[in-house]
C-alpha cells in the first residue's frame, strides 16, 4: 500500500487508505479497528431495502491501487454478528493500558488539551463555520480536551437523533419489537391496529428476521379467517396509539417526513422504492389500510365495500389474543438504520414510543418531554437543552455540544450495553449512510473509515457528533456544531476537516 496512510482511487479520485473495507482498515490502524469497526461492519449491510442503494453498493466494493498501479477489488466479508455487541467486544480491546486517578491519567498515550488544540490548529478559525461550538472528550477519563461554547444550545439538526436513540433504548430495551396486529371485534368484523412500527412494509419480506410486512400479515389473517369458515369481512383500522397533530412542528420540511401516524407502510412514500426525500401520501394510515384490504382480496377474502374505515378498538380487545400479528425487528436494529440513514420517520415514531413508555401522550411534545426526562434520569446534565421534536427537523430544537459528547460517552460505556446500537449505528466516514459521500475534500480524507459520526444538516445548520480513535488508540467523543453559516457545503467540509484532524492526532 505504500505509506502508512496508503492511497486509493475511485472514479479517478485519489483518497485516503480508509476506502479499504472496515476490517482491513482495522488491521492497519490497530486498536481503532478493534474498538469500532467490528460492530461497524455488521451495521453497514442489513439495509437491503433501505434508502441508499448506491451507498450500500459502494460499501461492498472499494478500489485500491496496488504497488504496480493495478486495481485490487476487495469485498468485505459477511459478519454473522448480532446487531449490537457487548461492550467488551466493542471497546475493551481498544483501551490501552492506563492508570487513571480521578480526572488524570499516567498513561503516556493520554491526549492533552494542548496537543489537541495544536492538531486542530487553523481549522478552528475558518469563518465559514459561523456560530461555532465544540466539545471533545477523552472517553477513558471523561476529561474535556477542547471546548468552545460547549454549554450553549445550538440547533442540532439530525444529531438530535442521538438523544432520541439513547432515550428509546433506555426506556424500551434493545430487544423491544413493535407489533402490528389484526383483531376480531365481532363476527365478520376485523380491525387492523397500528403499533407505531416505522419499518412496516407492504412488500413480502424474506430472511431469518425480516422487517414486518403487510403481505405476511395478510397471509396470516386470511389463514386464520379460513380456519373459522369466514371468507367475507368488514375491515377497519385503528391508529389511536399515537395522538395528534400528525404534522411535524418543523417548518418547510417538504418530503422529508410523512405524517406521523401509528399505521404507516413504506414510510408513507408514494413510491416504496424511492430514495432519500420523496412524495408522501396525504393520509399514510388510510393508504396502509387500503393496501391491506387489497392484499386480503388477493388471498381470497372478500372485503365489504372494498376498503377499510377508521375506528377505535377498546383496550380490552387490543389486549386479547390477536387474529394475526407481525413484529418489527429489534429496536436496536431500527436505531442503527435510523442513525445510519438519518431517517426522520423512524425518529419521530421512536419519540412517540418514548412518550408512551413514560405515560405521556404520544405526540411530538410528549416525545420531546420523554427524551429530556429520560436523559436527566441517566445523569446527563442537559443545561440549556430544549427540544420540540425527536428528529431535529425543527430549527427550534437546541442542544449544547457538551450534551452530545456526554450522550456518546454514555452509549459507549460498558455500564450501558443496552445503548450499544447508538455506537454501531453511527455512519462511517466515506462508507455508509449520510457520511458515504463525505470526507473527500482537502484536509478531511484522513478521517476516512476512522470517523463514526452522526450528521446534522438544515438550511443554515451543520453538525457532526461521533466517536473516533486517535493515532495512539485513544477513544475520543466529539461534537462540532455550526449554526448561521452562509455556505452550508463549505461549513460541512470544515467540520469534516476538524474530525479528520482528531482522527490522526496523537494529541499529547
Amino acid at each position: 500500500m505504500g505509506s502508512w496512510w496508503g492511497s486509493a482511487t475511485r472514479a479517478g479520485l485519489v483518497r485516503g487508505y480508509a476506502l479499504a473495507p472496515t476490517r482491513r482498515v482495522a488491521v492497519v490502524s490497530g486498536a481503532l479497528g478493534l474498538a469500532l469497526a467490528a460492530g461497524s461492519v455488521a451495521a453497514t449491510g442489513p439495509w437491503e431495502g433501505g434508502k441508499r442503494v448506491a451507498e450500500r453498493d459502494r460499501s461492498r466494493v472499494s478500489e485500491l491501487l496496488d504497488g504496480a498501479g493495478g486495481v485490487v477489488r476487495v469485498r468485505p466479508r459477511p459478519v454473522p454478528a448480532p446487531s449490537w455487541l457487548a461492550p467488551q467486544a466493542v471497546l475493551a480491546p481498544a483501551v490501552v493500558a492506563a492508570t487513571v486517578a480521578g480526572t488524570g491519567s499516567t498513561d503516556a498515550a493520554a491526549p492533552t488539551a494542548k496537543g489537541l488544540a495544536a492538531a486542530l490548529g487553523s481549522a478552528l478559525s475558518t469563518p465559514v463555520l459561523g456560530q461555532f461550538t465544540a466539545s471533545v472528550v477523552d472517553a477513558a477519563t471523561g476529561r474535556t480536551l477542547y471546548a468552545k461554547g460547549q454549554d450553549t444550545a445550538q440547533a442540532p439538526a439530525s444529531t438530535n437523533k442521538i438523544a432520541t436513540s439513547v432515550a428509546a433504548l433506555s426506556l424500551l430495551g434493545p430487544e423491544h419489537r413493535f407489533t402490528t396486529r389484526v383483531v376480531s371485534t365481532a363476527p365478520g368484523r376485523i380491525v387492523l391496529v397500528g403499533g407505531g412500527d416505522p419499518s412496516l412494509t407492504a412488500a413480502a419480506t424474506h430472511g431469518a428476521d425480516p422487517r414486518a410486512s403487510l403481505a405476511t400479515l395478510a397471509d396470516r389473517t386470511a389463514a386464520a379467517l379460513r380456519a373459522t369458515g369466514v371468507s367475507t369481512v368488514r375491515l377497519g383500522y385503528d391508529i389511536s396509539l399515537f395522538g395528534g397533530p400528525a404534522q411535524t412542528p418543523a417548518a418547510n420540511v417538504g418530503d422529508n417526513i410523512a405524517l406521523v401516524q401509528a399505521l404507516t407502510v413504506d414510510e408513507g412514500r408514494t413510491d416504496p422504492g424511492s430514495t432519500e426525500n420523496a412524495p408522501r401520501y396525504s393520509d399514510p394510515a388510510a393508504n396502509a389500510a387500503a393496501q391491506f384490504a387489497a392484499l386480503l382480496v388477493k388471498r381470497g377474502i372478500t372485503v365489504q365495500q372494498g376498503t377499510a374505515s377508521r375506528t377505535t378498538v377498546s383496550a380490552a380487545v387490543k389486549a386479547a389474543a390477536p387474529l394475526a400479528q407481525v413484529q418489527s425487528q429489534p429496536l436496536s436494529e431500527l436505531v442503527e438504520q435510523m442513525l445510519t440513514e438519518s431517517d426522520n420517520d423512524y425518529a419521530e415514531d421512536l419519540g412517540h414510543q418514548a412518550a408512551i413508555a413514560t405515560g405521556r401522550p404520544a405526540t411530538f411534545a410528549g416525545g420531546a418531554a420523554a427524551v429530556t426526562q429520560t436523559l436527566t434520569r441517566l445523569g446527563v446534565p442537559l443545561g440549556s437543552t430544549h427540544l420540540v421534536d425527536a428528529s431535529g427537523l425543527s430549527s427550534q430544537d437546541g442542544i449544547p455540544a457538551a450534551v452530545l459528547t456526554r450522550l456518546l460517552l454514555l452509549a459507549s460505556s460498558s455500564a450501558h450495553p443496552e445503548l450499544r446500537s447508538v455506537v454501531t449505528g453511527l455512519p462511517i466516514a466515506g462508507y455508509t449512510g449520510t457520511l458515504a459521500d463525505r470526507f473527500d475534500g482537502d484536509g478531511s480524507s484522513s478521517g476516512l473509515g476512522l470517523v463514526r459520526a452522526k450528521t446534522g444538516s438544515l438550511s443554515t445548520v451543520n453538525a457532526l457528533a461521533g466517536l473516533v480513535m486517535d493515532r495512539d488508540g485513544r477513544l475520543l467523543a466529539f461534537s462540532f456544531m455550526s449554526n448561521a453559516s452562509g455556505d452550508v457545503t463549505a461549513a460541512r467540509n470544515a467540520l469534516d476537516r476538524l474530525a479528520g484532524r482528531v482522527a490522526v492526532c496523537g494529541c499529547r
